[in-house]
């Protein structure tokens, strides 16, 4: 069994990214963006101590089953602050929903099922149930999936207008972001299921028992896997020249310095040290 301390220190990334957007296309400052960093650095520390979780049936001993238990609970807290500050961002703001915008909220509500999932995981006596089930596999699909990679998505089409000079084509945009989240969930809500039902992972077949909720399974990760074309020739088109051009802010209420520079950005961007206030 392989321990995963990079899960959560694959979520600081796009944890850092997404205040932005949501403060962006919600037209309001982040919300507790002190708050925001002391999480990321509690984030960073627990996430090094609670890498046995993966391993409570292995026969450790109680007294290091009950560390980790705890250690992995502790982590919940500094999570929960950002989803609270992220969530009060939102909170009666003018937004408009932008596929940036889109995939954010869609970063929460995924996040957020992997998450409230991983508390039952990391309970030391409910995890000999749970483990290497398939269970498991959905709630580290959620997690991983539904925080950082949703969250790449979301910052790719937050700069793309930036990087490129050009605004992609915001309707394919949003049909990338409507498959992908409903392929997304038919691929794994069905695998909660089977999990409970005692399916175990890592098996070449399965019982006739679990044939229709596989199969829905694999429908929902095609379209997932055909949703993600539709980004890349997005991309493709737009990196081509495809497209409205973007402004030098891109969106409207959108704060940083390179939101000051024009879309592309020259080689060299300040010939004096700018003033942030």
């Amino acid at each position: 069994m392989r321990a995963r301390p990079y899960r959560w220190l694959a979520l600081l990334p796009t944890a850092g990214i997404l205040p932005h957007i949501l403060s962006t296309f919600a037209r309001k400052p982040i919300y507790g963006a002190r708050a925001q960093v002391y999480s990321y650095w509690a984030i960073g520390v627990l996430s090094v101590i609670v890498w046995a979780h993966h391993m409570f049936t292995s026969g450790m001993p109680v007294g290091a089953q009950l560390y980790f238990m705890y250690s992995t609970m502790a982590i919940s807290v500094p999570v929960a602050v950002l989803f609270f500050c992220w969530l009060a961002t939102l909170w009666r703001g003018s937004m408009s929903f932008e596929t940036p915008m889109l995939f954010a909220i869609g970063y929460i509500v995924l996040f957020g099922i992997g998450g409230l999932t991983g508390l039952v995981l990391a309970d030391s006596v409910a995890d000999q149930q749970y483990h290497n089930s398939y269970f498991l596999v959905a709630h580290f699909h959620y997690a991983l999936f539904g925080g950082p990679i949703m969250g790449v998505i979301a910052a790719a089409y937050y700069y793309l207008p930036k990087i490129t000079g050009r605004m992609y084509d915001e309707r394919m945009g949003r049909w990338h972001f409507w498959l992908c989240i409903a392929g997304f969930n038919l691929t794994f809500i069905p695998q909660f299921f089977v999990g409970i039902a005692g399916m175990p992972r890592r098996i070449p077949d399965y019982p006739l028992q679990f044939a229709d909720l596989n199969l829905l399974s694999s429908l929902g990760a095609f379209l997932v896997g055909a949703s993600m074309l539709l980004m890349v020739y997005n991309i493709y088109r737009t990196a081509r020249g495809v497209g409205a051009k973007a402004s030098d802010r891109v969106w409207e209420g959108a704060e940083g310095l390179e939101f000051t520079l024009p879309s592309p950005p020259p080689h060299h961007s300040f010939a004096e040290q700018p003033v942030i206030s």
